[in-house]
């Protein structure tokens, strides 16, 4: 169809960036040091529901926190990358790990240091309170704010575009 794009990879791998994205961006450190993240329920349901029908999900945060890898865990997600600086190597490493060709991920940001994953995944997303540059490359913006149902928006969007979101419908009996 002319003036349509038509969507040809399907994604097999969704990577997720942690503050402003997974989480308000709120940093919140206590007076002994120890930080703690606020994540929402909503999103932590799409992650596990995705990963029931075979869709790899992984975290690549350049910062290092107990708490993702606690959320990780929980979550039964095994594909967790923090402290990395450059996220664009970040993405193809995970591409390579899982065996999925970069045309196949997505990667959701919210940040100027988000973009060389952005750049490079087959699918940029963008939390609706991401940074200009970064809504800038996104093919789709949640309505949803990190921390705020985002992740679950994009999972959900991706699944509908996939014509695979009815597999999740079924695995809850609807």
């Amino acid at each position: 169809m002319m003036g349509q794009a038509v969507e040809t990879n399907a994604i097999r791998l969704v990577v997720f960036d942690v503050d402003g994205v997974l989480t308000d961006g709120s940093i919140i450190i206590d007076d002994r040091g120890i930080e703690s993240k606020r994540f929402h329920v909503h999103d932590g349901f799409a992650i596990r529901a995705a990963m029931s029908i075979g869709i790899h999900v992984a975290i690549l945060t350049g910062r290092s926190s107990r708490a993702v890898t606690h959320r990780a865990r929980e979550l039964g997600m095994t594909l967790l990358v923090q402290g990395h600086k450059n996220k664009g190597i970040g993405l193809e490493t995970l591409c390579q790990r899982v065996g999925v060709e970069m045309e196949e991920s997505a990667f959701v940001g919210d940040d100027l240091n988000d973009l060389p994953a952005l750049l490079r995944c087959g699918y940029p997303i963008a939390v609706a309170d991401a940074v200009a540059e970064v809504r800038e490359v996104a093919r789709y913006v949640t309505t949803a704010a990190g921390g705020a149902g985002a992740a679950r928006e994009a999972i959900e969007h991706l699944l509908k575009r996939d014509g695979r979101w009815e597999e999740v419908m079924e695995r809850f009996g609807i």
